[in-house]
């Protein structure tokens, strides 16, 4: 059976990035795409950010592949990960040979609740003077999140994770997470260590080889693995996968980058590595690897657009990686 892929291109240069990841698609299997809309120019046009055949869609695929929204970023991408039922955002960040890297030692990957805290959308505004935001964590998204930590863990043969956290002070929801996953954790045989979440934005950028996989509340996994990026050459580089039971959302860790959206010069690195992820989660672990070496090459070899140091455009990297598939 051919697998289905909804793709979003998005708004900005989601819509220069995302073709480029499925030319890459179309030269490695045999897939159905089908292209839906989301975000500003979509609710400038209908008065939607999310259109109801967009999140149905993604509901029902195999898998999506997502660019990036704008000012209705909240209103696309928290609702398309409830599409497909997302309680993990997988967020490696590494550094690539012949990229400039802050640090070319690191090698980390975040996994990130991907269903509640700050993230639950529990706002008021209660007066002129004071607004409130009201932070949920249960112990089963938790336990479900140690789950998957651990499973991955042991399938990539790594000891362990890292809890990352800021119990010490958070002590009845960051507390019921920690406690909840390493729970799961020592029940499963799995090793922990844990960190307190402002003390590892630290230790990470003196020396991120002290870590391997980091498990982390919503809020803190956003933050900590964009500072990551900061580590490995920036944003264009990171992928991400949001993990549902049946079903997930591929997209780059970057937004719309408004400031180069249709010069033709955005980096497609980190939408072709998701789509190199979205591969390996349909079962394809060889096409995907043959992706992920492809894009090292180009990364290491050239070209290289303007944000790693060079003057390629997005069709010149893509098709140095199309031709390293060949």
């Amino acid at each position: 059976m051919t697998e289905e892929i909804v793709v979003i291109p998005g708004d900005g240069i989601g819509k220069e990035v995302v073709p480029a990841a499925v030319s890459v698609l179309e030269a490695v299997g045999d897939f159905e795409f089908v292209e839906a809309d989301a975000g500003d120019a979509v609710k400038e046009e209908t008065g939607e950010a999310l259109p109801e055949e967009t999140y149905e869609l993604a509901a029902s695929a195999d898998a999506t592949l997502f660019g990036a929204a704008g000012e209705t970023a909240a209103d696309v991408i928290l609702p398309l990960r409830t599409a497909v039922d997302s309680f993990v955002n997988v967020r490696p960040a590494k550094a690539y040979p012949g990229v400039d890297a802050l640090r070319p030692e690191t090698d980390l990957v975040f996994l990130r609740e991907n269903t509640e805290g700050v993230y639950s959308g529990h706002e008021d505004r209660l007066s002129e003077d004071l607004s409130t935001l009201t932070r949920v964590v249960t112990t089963s998204a938790s336990e479900r999140l140690a789950e998957f930590a651990c499973d991955y863990v042991a399938d990539r043969e790594y000891d362990g994770f890292s809890v990352a956290h800021k119990a010490n002070v958070m002590r009845e929801t960051d507390g019921r997470f920690r406690d909840a996953v390493v729970s799961v954790a020592e029940d499963r045989g799995v090793e922990t260590d844990e960190v307190l979440m402002d003390a590892f934005a630290t230790r990470v950028c003196l020396d991120p080889t002290q870590f391997d996989v980091v498990v982390c509340p919503n809020l803190a996994g956003d933050v900590l693995s964009d500072l990551a990026a900061g580590l490995v050459g920036g944003l264009g580089l990171l992928p991400s996968a949001n993990i549902g039971p049946e079903r997930a959302l591929f997209e780059p860790v970057h937004g719309t980058a408004p400031d180069i959206a249709g010069e033709g010069v955005a980096n497609p690195s980190a939408t072709i590595v998701s789509a190199a992820m979205l591969l390996e989660y349909l079962g394809y672990d060889g096409e995907g690897r043959r992706v992920r070496d492809a894009v090292e090459g180009v990364l290491a070899d050239g070209p290289r657009t303007p944000d790693l140091g060079g003057d390629a455009s997005t069709e010149d990297v893509t098709n140095a990686v199309l031709d390293r598939l060949d």
